[in-house]
């Protein structure tokens, strides 16, 4: 087992919560806003302090020395401020942490995967939205790309990325979980979800979080109680879509 989390909770932020996960897993956090996705993926990440416990490996997170958790995890949180000067490279390089040759082949394969080769020289003050997101998501795939990496931790990793960068975001994420890295990731997009994950935890504010199969757990009958909202899902060409109407 990688982790192992039992009744995990930040007072006024994160209902106690508890699971077990498995290497090469994809999971997807879904729930309103406030619901406490965000405070649980920096609980795993081990920059909360929380109640319960969560043990990587099988030994306490809070054990865990920085410079030996990061070669083990990787975090993107939901949001960074650049440092305004600082060449892309540098902030890349920042994430390497075996500096191998193989490493930085690595490294260079996210930068031209996401398209971001020709920024390396510039400053970060000077990228779009969706540039300084492309250069996060490299550093953090190559980061836990590297030999011991086992766990990378998404905090809304599509926002600004455009439809042809989330493709190629999608494309990056199976080669990860083929070598065993389980990735859990927070996401608004309800049909990406229901296509890509292997195991929902839907996240309902002051409650336990349901979890499951997407199917299972992303039904009518639970999002319209949660979000307020009427949905139903449509069948089109074999797939579910979820839609929502007055």
């Amino acid at each position: 087992m990688l982790l192992d989390i039992r009744q995990a909770a930040v007072d006024q932020r994160l209902f106690p919560f508890s699971a077990e996960v498995d290497s090469g897993q994809l999971i997807h956090l879904v729930g309103p806003n406030g619901a406490g996705k965000s405070s649980l993926l920096a609980s795993l990440a081990g920059l909360l302090d929380v109640k319960g416990d969560i043990l990587l490996n099988d030994e306490p997170l809070v054990a865990w020395a920085a410079p030996r958790l990061a070669r083990h995890r990787a975090y993107l949180p939901q949001q960074q401020r650049p440092s305004e000067q600082m060449p892309v490279w540098h902030y890349l390089l920042m994430h390497d942490v075996q500096q191998t040759s193989a490493s930085e082949q690595q490294l260079m394969y996210f930068t031209d995967a996401l398209k971001i080769s020709d920024k390396l020289h510039r400053p970060l003050g000077q990228l779009s939205g969706g540039e300084w997101q492309r250069v996060r998501l490299a550093a953090v795939f190559s980061q836990v790309s590297q030999p011991q990496g086992q766990l990378l931790l998404l905090d809304e990793p599509m926002t600004g990325l455009d439809i042809g960068q989330q493709a190629v975001f999608d494309r990056l994420l199976p080669g990860l979980l083929e070598r065993g890295v389980t990735v859990i990731m927070s996401s608004h997009d309800l049909n990406h979800t229901l296509r890509h994950a292997d195991i929902v935890w839907l996240m309902r504010a002051g409650q336990p979080a349901l979890q499951g199969n997407p199917q299972e757990i992303l039904t009518p009958e639970h999002l319209s109680a949660l979000y307020q909202v009427t949905f139903r899902q449509l069948q089109v060409e074999g797939r579910s879509f979820l839609t929502t109407f007055a």
